[in-house]
């Protein structure tokens, strides 16, 4: 579940970055290279959110699944 919910903050990153990035080719000299060079960096932090979220998924530390299984086993009837 986590792996799923990571994609949303690293949707948020792409789009930001490639707005960095497109902002960066309207300008000429030293904010061009640091625009690009800022982009990059906001890549790198997009990437390494889902590969956080498979992380966290494969190694059962995910909240939010411990979460859903406390709601579901007290609410569940004895039959």
């Amino acid at each position: 579940m986590c792996l799923f919910v990571s994609f949303l903050p690293a949707t948020f990153w792409l789009v930001v970055g490639y707005f960095v990035l497109f902002s960066s080719t309207r300008v000429d000299g030293a904010i061009k290279t640091f625009g690009r060079l800022l982009a990059i960096w906001i890549f790198v932090i997009a990437a390494f959110i889902p590969i956080a979220g498979v992380y966290v998924t494969f190694a059962d530390l995910c909240p939010i699944e411990g979460v859903f299984q406390a709601m579901h086993s007290s609410t569940q009837p004895q039959s």
